[in-house]
């Protein structure tokens, strides 16, 4: 992993992580914000809003685009975090990987790190989050990865193997929809081995979330494939009637979200959660003609990653 800082837009104090097919590109003078991922000679995955690029020290929470690392549950009153500080970084020399931090001083004291590290060889990046009770109490929160895309794309949500009655009597999944959420909602399809989810101007936001347990989400764009993969954990107790994925869409982007286990943390404690990135260039048209077609030519994509 090559790195070096750089200016981007006007932030002057950003880290570039690359190597010979892929760069990320994270800013020190806010956030913690991945504000760029993408295969080199190609267009950056995130959207990010060009009018907030570059600023810093505002009183009032910026999208700004690209990922992020929030606390779940969110505040149901909307009183987000203000992240428009610097933040520290550094290198783990064992490991290489890049650590971005910063702290959240309200309702509690939560520090919150990027763990990142670009791979050699492959178009992958493992990217940590970690939240750490600094706090003089218990803080009852989990891990929540926000990764804001480009629009005009495409998500792919896999689906399990479909069963057969009587032979499977017990559910194997769950959708949790907000009160905004459309099912007739003409970007939406639902299949037997995949759900799409269409990025478009002039419609309504939505939102569904789900107990994802098929490891990955896709979404591609015309000239690359993000994939993000994540894990489930049986047993634990997720945010928002149990969602470890969660995905938003309104007339400007679309969000992929990942969310950990939501854990008691005593003072001094962390709870980690960990997100997987790949992204290819598209040298051959999608394939939607079929379900077969499609999971046909997603397969081509997955075998590269550490999945296959």
């Amino acid at each position: 992993m090559n790195i070096e800082t750089i200016s981007f837009n006007k932030w002057k104090n950003s880290l570039r992580l690359a190597n010979e097919d892929i760069e990320l590109v994270v800013t020190t003078d806010i956030g913690p914000r991945v504000i760029l991922f993408k295969s080199h000679q190609h267009d950056n995955v995130f959207k990010v809003f060009e009018e907030q690029l570059g600023g810093q020290n505002e009183t009032e929470w910026m999208i700004r685009g690209g990922h992020r690392l929030w606390l779940a549950p969110e505040d149901p009153k909307g009183e987000y975090h203000i992240d428009n500080e610097p933040v520290l970084s550094r290198q783990d020399l064992a490991t290489g990987e890049v650590l971005i931090e910063s702290v959240q001083q309200t309702p509690q004291r939560v520090k919150k790190t990027l763990g990142l590290l670009v791979h050699d060889n492959a178009p992958r990046a493992t990217v940590r989050h970690i939240i750490t009770n600094e706090d003089r109490e218990p803080v009852f929160a989990a891990p929540w990865a926000l990764s804001v895309m480009q629009p005009g794309g495409l998500q792919i949500i896999p689906q399990p193997p479909l069963g057969s009655h009587p032979k499977d009597l017990l559910p194997n999944r769950g959708m949790v929809l907000w009160p905004y959420t459309d099912l007739s909602d003409a970007r939406l399809t639902f299949g037997q081995k995949f759900w799409l989810l269409r990025q478009a101007e002039d419609y309504l936001p939505t939102k569904l979330g789900l107990a994802h347990r098929e490891h990955w989400i896709a979404y591609v764009l015309p000239d690359s494939i993000f994939i993000k993969i994540f894990e489930y954990e049986t047993g634990a107790q997720y945010p928002d009637g149990g969602c470890n994925f969660e995905t938003f869409t309104n007339s400007e982007m679309m969000e992929i979200e990942s969310l950990g286990a939501l854990k008691t943390l005593a003072p001094g404690e962390s709870a980690v959660h960990v997100e997987d990135w790949y992204v290819f260039p598209l040298t051959q048209e999608m394939r939607i003609e079929s379900e077969d077609s499609l999971a046909e030519w997603m397969e081509g994509f997955l075998k590269q990653t550490h999945l296959r």
